[in-house]
């Protein structure tokens, strides 16, 4: 565990990955699916190290430098493409995503860096953000074209 410093708490099929194994790098995810769960991207599939929610992560306080959170995009749960890759987020989503935040900080050592990717596809980022007890030192702040995608850093300070 003593090279592990990076978490990946939703990491899905590893999208924005450069290094989609990444040795420093714990990845988890609240589900797994193999190669070919979806048909039109046959080698698409979600195989975390560790299955686990954002809402309850297993590691003590203070544990990551880095804490990567790019979580669901669909609040409802319906057979597209978008909610098969990356999941949806369900009616307790306020409070999901709450926890989430504090799960975040609880494991992130001081001046640990936490980046959170977050597309507005069913909810605004500004009531997405507004769940959180710290806002971000940097990020995305408007919609630029069609492209719904939003980057924001945190810092525990």
């Amino acid at each position: 565990m003593d090279d592990k410093y990076i978490i990946d708490l939703c990491c899905g099929g590893r999208h924005f990955w450069f290094d989609k194994a990444q040795k420093n790098t714990i990845y988890c995810d609240i589900r797994s699916l193999a190669k070919g769960s979806i048909e039109v991207q046959p080698n698409w599939s979600c195989e975390p190290d560790i299955v686990q929610s954002y809402t309850d992560v297993n590691f003590d306080d203070e544990s990551f430098n880095l804490v990567i959170w790019d979580l669901p995009h669909k609040l409802k749960h319906d057979s597209g493409l978008i909610t098969t890759k990356y999941g949806f987020l369900g009616d307790n989503w306020r409070e999901d995503c709450k926890k989430g935040f504090d799960e975040s900080m609880r494991i992130l050592k001081k001046r640990g860096v936490l980046i959170f990717k977050y597309a507005d596809l069913d909810i605004k980022v500004s009531e997405m953000l507004s769940l959180f007890d710290v806002k971000p030192l940097i990020g995305t702040i408007t919609k630029k074209g069609v492209n719904n995608t939003y980057y924001f850093v945190f810092m525990k300070l």
